[in-house]
């Protein structure tokens, strides 16, 4: 599979080069990499085991694996599988036939798209709250859908957001302002949410995030139920979270949030490039697996652990655990000299099982694998033996890791959009900086609209993989 997805990874080389691999490789080749990237099918039965533990207990759709390539704890959510298609058939705003109308209505739904472009949301959020839901973003023909100028809270249970472009931005705002949005995030007590192949930059406060209460409940299995958990994020580009935009803190440039006793959250396969911190962070009592990413330029920290004692207050802490294997983190030009793959802060203890991750600086010297943030009595736990890995995942070698996450992160990846360009030429490369403004790299997308009726005969419902996968683009 790795093989096949060196042919995406020929996307960043010239033309010529990619032709040449495709003519060695043939087309055989490509579809299994449009099968890495959850765009052709592949049978269920080769990704699950029916012993997972993770088996949805959703109203609708059989207890399968969600699609090809699903991982974690949220494999099997069925998302909107078997209830009605709702078409997006505008890029307005709001209103029939709109997103926002897709994501609000309820009951089991899978929504498509047979527009592609721009939707300008004008500086609000969006919040899906009605659980059972599928956004199939690889139906919209290209140029894909960007939302601008929002965020998309998920505020529901098994949900299920693939191929769709988040660029935030400042929206218009002076600094400071106050406009403070995620790109995309799980809220509350969100469950069985999978994000996959996303592109989300310029967030103000994080570019992609799992939250929720701290403590509703009496004991630590009451406050895990009620804020999120079973998420995955995978494949997505998690990039150029804005510093000094309209966060009412100031600098903000922040990769991923997962909050205080966030449980079975898998971050796998994705691309942190140009965040000054968070690439994720976990906080207290968080228990996760961060497996196969690519941290290009993470500012002054990458992974981090920090319990907060004063946002604990009377509440006994909780240990958190984090597995942390074959990741990469590449510095960049705005990563300090003396950056670390894992720190340590606050003030809670954390168990830790980290193997097989590089990190280097940005002429390939190691760079620290551990370091701390905090002088309190805080300790980093080493787990003596490996726990399970998430359902679906395999282990890439590390060396690997660069090629297949260029290959194969964000949204339809077979077509990728400037922005996206942009970001795997400059990680490829050693280029680009954290941002304060996306008019420092040109601004808001402004595509013309496009349209194609959604055929549901060329697609497996099921999955919402295309029976003939897309053609592949070289270069933008």
């Amino acid at each position: 599979m790795f093989f096949a997805m060196r042919l995406f990874a020929a996307a960043a080389r010239p033309t010529a080069l990619l032709a040449a691999a495709a003519a060695r490789s043939g087309a055989v080749l490509i579809a299994a990499a449009l099968i890495a990237a959850g765009l052709a099918s592949a049978p269920a039965a080769a990704a699950v085991s029916s012993a997972s533990p993770a088996a949805s207990t959703s109203a609708v759709g059989p207890a399968g694996i969600a699609f090809p390539g699903a991982q974690g704890w949220a494999a099997h959510t069925a998302g909107g599988r078997g209830g009605q298609i709702i078409r997006v058939t505008t890029l307005a705003a709001s209103g029939p036939g709109s997103f926002r109308a897709a994501i609000e209505a309820s009951g089991p739904r899978v929504v498509v798209f047979e527009v592609g472009g721009v939707i300008d949301i004008g500086g609000e959020q969006l919040k899906i709250t009605e659980p059972y839901l599928t956004i199939a973003g690889q139906t919209a023909p290209a140029p894909g859908i960007t939302l601008i100028k929002t965020g998309i809270d998920i505020a529901a249970h098994d949900v299920i957001i693939q191929h769709i472009r988040v660029r935030t931005g400042t929206a218009g705002l002076a600094k400071r302002h106050g406009w403070e949005p995620d790109a995309m995030g799980t809220v509350g007590g969100a469950y069985n949410v999978i994000v996959d192949h996303c592109s989300l930059t310029w967030a103000i406060d994080e570019n992609l995030s799992s939250s929720g209460p701290r403590f509703v409940g009496t004991n630590i299995e009451e406050w895990r139920q009620h804020t999120s958990h079973n998420i995955t994020f995978s494949n997505n580009i998690i990039a150029e979270g804005l510093a000094n935009a309209t966060h009412a803190k100031g600098e903000h440039s922040k990769g991923s949030l997962i909050h205080d006793n966030v449980t079975n959250i898998l971050i796998v396969g994705n691309l942190y490039a140009h965040n000054n911190e968070r690439s994720p962070l976990f906080k207290g009592g968080v228990h996760g697996a961060v497996i196969n990413n690519l941290i290009y330029d993470p500012g002054q920290r990458a992974v981090h652990y920090n319990l907060i004692a004063a946002e604990w207050g009377e509440h006994p802490f909780e240990v958190g655990q984090i597995v942390l294997l074959n990741n990469v983190m590449r510095a960049g030009p705005s990563t300090p000299p003396d950056v670390a793959l894992f720190m340590l802060g606050g003030s809670g203890d954390v168990q830790l099982y980290m193997k097989d991750n590089i990190a280097v600086d940005r002429i390939g010297r190691p760079l620290p694998q551990t370091g701390r943030y905090t002088t309190s009595a805080a300790a980093i736990i080493p787990m003596r033996t490996a726990p399970p890995l998430p359902e679906g995942v395999t282990l890439l070698p590390p060396v690997q890791v660069q090629d297949a996450v260029i290959a194969n992160a964000g949204a339809t990846p077979w077509n990728r959009d400037e922005h996206d360009w942009r970001v795997i030429a400059d990680t490829i490369e050693g280029r680009g900086k954290v941002i304060d403004s996306e008019q420092e790299v040109g601004g808001y997308p402004n595509y013309v609209a496009t349209h194609q009726a959604f055929d549901p005969a060329a697609w497996n419902l099921e999955y919402m993989t295309p029976k003939v996968p897309p053609k592949y683009h070289a270069t933008h």
